[in-house]
């Protein structure tokens, strides 16, 4: 059986592993944002990479595999659309909260007035919508909410959203490679990209950060080199899953060579090829009954986005003064019903319009603007009809 057949389409317990990735992100966070320091699996990785990190590479390897997948079915309109939906709806609406639901409550709270808050000078609400909206992060807190209220410093009040950035330029990437037909007609550009990022991490993890910016500068920033080379390596699976064997013995043996590489080192380079496949290997393995798990109803994204906005509020509040387990346990539960709502009210509804306007694709529109110019030929014109009577008798 191949990969490709295992994992089924939609039957396949991706859904529930975005969740484990989006709940480990809340427990590792929960160490610094609690006033507990640095959580300590970082230390058993040789800080390679904590608990969150790890999480976050593989939200990458499954979004690598996905948007391949979807990348191959469409053309580039509908691609950009469904992406669009997919990632800016809910994340619009959390800086919407953060900046007026959870920031003025904190600012009062704090002793502040209400209107000393709604300014619109830098450092207010607007200045970090603005400078937000993007998904390019300019701006993490808000006035001095929480700068001295909270455990951890500076203030944030959403610093999980950092990495959607760099997700999003993936999606590009992508979307050039769609547009150009790479996804159906030359499969073999993928693999070559993943070996490029390849390469660039090796070079800037033997190299100082940031080393290669005079030849690349896109590439000065390490994060879009760890993070893209993930994603290429989930988008190469992608391209070539009919052909990839689904093994029990791979499965395990990948599995292993993670769990070593993480301890021993190596695994931000050849270690995130055998975490990817033991990710969809997971993702196609697991009991049936989890395949109904985020199968319908996708609370992973609203778990990932309003996971610090809950922790911060708990801090504030003294909850972290209770110990790590209930902050953590209470943390999940403020997210998981965030995300609800966020799925429910917002993305799942954006989602509807998938297929409406830019979603129905390039040949939809191109097939009405034919039709209506054939139509428009087709009708008789001014002068046709205005004839005089000698004209038709001459003509």
């Amino acid at each position: 059986m191949s990969l490709q057949e295992a994992l089924g389409g939609h039957r396949n317990s991706l859904g529930l592993l975005r969740l484990v990735f989006a709940a480990a992100v809340i427990f590792d966070h929960a160490f610094p944002l609690g006033g507990w320091g640095t959580a300590p699996f970082l230390g058993y990785t040789d800080n390679q990479q904590s608990l969150g990190g790890l999480a976050v590479v593989g939200f990458f390897a499954i979004s690598g595999y996905l948007i391949a997948k979807s990348g191959m079915s469409s053309d580039v309109v509908q691609f950009m659309w469904r992406r669009f939906l997919r990632i800016f709806p809910g994340y619009w609406l959390v800086l919407l909260v953060g900046a007026f639901l959870v920031g003025p409550a904190i600012w009062v709270a704090e002793g502040n007035a209400l209107g000393d808050y709604l300014t619109l000078g830098p450092g207010g609400p607007i200045a970090y919508l603005y400078s937000n909206w993007t998904l390019a992060i300019g701006q993490y807190g808000i006035h001095d909410v929480y700068l001295d209220t909270t455990p951890y410093p500076g203030g944030a009040i959403n610093g999980s959203i950092w990495t959607l950035v760099y997700e999003w330029g993936c999606y590009l990437v992508i979307a050039v490679l769609v547009a150009f037909g790479v996804m159906k007609r030359a499969k073999i550009v993928v693999p070559l990209i993943a070996a490029f990022f390849f390469v660039a991490q090796v070079a800037a993890l033997l190299l100082e950060p940031g080393a290669l910016a005079p030849l690349f500068p896109t590439f000065g920033d390490p994060w879009r080199i760890n993070f893209g080379l993930v994603f290429f390596i989930g988008a190469t699976i992608a391209m070539y899953a009919d052909r990839i064997p689904f093994d029990d013995r791979l499965g395990v043996l990948s599995g292993i060579t993670s769990i070593a590489l993480l301890r021993f080192g190596g695994f931000n380079t050849v270690g995130y090829i055998a975490f990817t496949y033991f990710v969809l290997y997971l993702a196609a393995r697991l009991p049936k009954a989890l395949q109904r798990v985020g199968a319908k109803n996708d609370y992973s994204y609203g778990v990932y986005l309003y996971g610090w906005v809950v922790q911060q509020i708990l801090s504030f509040l003294g909850v972290n003064e209770w110990g790590y387990l209930p902050y953590v346990l209470l943390a999940l539960l403020g997210a998981f019903a965030l995300a609800w709502l966020s799925w429910h009210g917002v993305e799942k509804q954006a989602l509807k319009l998938k297929d409406w306007g830019p979603g129905r694709g390039i040949s939809h529109w191109r097939d009405r603007i034919v039709s209506r110019v054939r139509k428009r030929d087709q009708e008789p014109s001014d002068e046709a009809v205005l004839v005089e009577p000698g004209e038709r008798q001459n003509g």
